[in-house]
């Protein structure tokens, strides 16, 4: 299994669990207003003309966890700093959150790092971005021990 696929399917993982966080924030009615599926949804409707649905978003939100963050740490990986995976996979975290804070979040009309939320809109999503950069190194890792071993 090539750097790109395992990178990818590491960056699934990644995405689930965060969606799932993202889902239990909801649930427990913590920072409604901080809602990343309506943002997205609501940026494609905006921006591409898609279906105001939440799917829309929920795809969206997979493809980019996936597929452009999977294949981004895969470019990136040598690169970053960190002696393994794990680290890795939080430094690249921490860079997709800024790229978040600095593009989409203003583009979403929630301000630059996401302040016309609050002060805790950055907080809570530098902390699931950290978990989710945790879970891909962690996952990439595992992928790659095993191709190292088969």
């Amino acid at each position: 299994m090539n750097i790109y696929l395992r990178a990818m399917i590491a960056g699934f993982a990644a995405t689930v669990v965060l969606s799932l966080l993202m889902l239990m924030k909801s649930m427990m009615g913590v920072m409604p207003g901080l809602d990343v599926i309506q943002m997205l949804t609501g940026m494609a409707h905006g921006m591409m003309g898609l279906p105001a649905n939440p799917a829309v978003g929920w795809m969206l939100h997979f493809l980019i966890g996936t597929v452009l963050w999977g294949f981004g740490f895969a470019l990136l990986y040598k690169s970053l700093p960190g002696g393994g995976p794990l680290v890795k996979g939080i430094v690249f975290g921490v860079l997709a959150w800024l790229l978040m804070m600095l593009i989409p979040m203003p583009m979403a009309g929630a301000g630059l790092f996401g302040m016309k939320m609050g002060m805790m809109a950055p907080v809570m999503t530098l902390v699931l971005h950290l978990i989710w950069g945790a879970v891909l190194g962690a996952t990439f890792g595992g992928l790659s021990r095993s191709a190292a071993t088969a």
